[in-house]
């Protein structure tokens, strides 16, 4: 009976977790998607890359510069990189977690929509 109960409990737990860790990523998504409109678009429309065009935000060019996890994307948001503003001044750490995530999906999808 306590296994049972345990099992039952265990089950509960995660699917609750599961829950909200897909939710809190669909919103995380959905801010990205606000902040990279506001911040990013001017230079990076459609994962492009207005500036450098092999710089681009699309899958083979973020694989090829060694940027294709969120951690690094966030590292380079955060920080800049040569003609890339640093946006740490301007972005809290929610927000550049939230963008990376975005990009990161855009470019699995060849950032269509």
């Amino acid at each position: 009976m306590l296994n049972k109960l345990l099992t039952i409990l265990f089950l509960t737990l995660t699917l609750i977790l599961t829950s909200f860790h897909a939710t809190t990523l669909a919103v995380n998504i959905d801010t990205g998607a606000q902040i990279f409109e506001a911040q990013c678009v001017g230079c990076h429309v459609g994962g492009g890359n207005i500036v450098r065009r092999g710089k681009t935000l699309k899958k083979k060019a973020l694989e090829r510069n060694h940027i294709n996890t969120i951690e690094s994307i966030s590292a380079l948001v955060t920080n800049g990189k040569n003609n890339m503003s640093a946006y740490k001044d301007r972005l809290t750490e929610a927000e550049i977690q939230a963008v990376s995530a975005y990009v990161l999906e855009q470019a699995e999808k060849n950032w269509k929509k």
